[in-house]
């Protein structure tokens, strides 16, 4: 429960960025958007972000079109991590396997230099 809250909470911080802080949207506007999701490892808590220059849109579950999918092992695993996004919790994570990255690393990183600015 307190994942599916965070993630969310995480939507409307999104939406909220884009519409108050220039910045944010000239980064997202520069990248021409992104589609990623979040998940656990047995797609039991899912949810996918739409974001562009025009808008963010939220969805339930991961669709197969996503640019970037970040799957975690457990909830507790995904609270851990998340309450502390920084590099080094996702390379610690991905060593230990219980974070697992879909897509490009690039994508990655231009999403923490998003998160940045929420």
């Amino acid at each position: 429960m307190k994942l599916r809250l965070m993630l969310w909470l995480l939507g409307v911080m999104l939406k909220r960025a884009l519409r108050r802080k220039a910045r944010f949207r000239e980064l997202l506007g520069e990248m021409r958007g992104l589609d990623w999701g979040i998940a656990t490892e047995d797609l039991t808590i899912a949810r996918h972000y739409r974001m562009s220059s025009q808008g963010i849109r939220v969805g339930n579950g991961l669709p197969v079109d996503l640019d970037l999918e970040l799957r975690f092992e457990d909830a507790a695993t995904a609270i851990r991590v998340l309450k502390k996004p920084t590099q080094q919790a996702f390379l610690d994570g991905m060593m230990a396997g219980t974070v697992r990255l879909v897509g490009d690393s690039g994508d990655l990183q231009k999403l923490q230099r998003l998160l940045k600015h929420l």
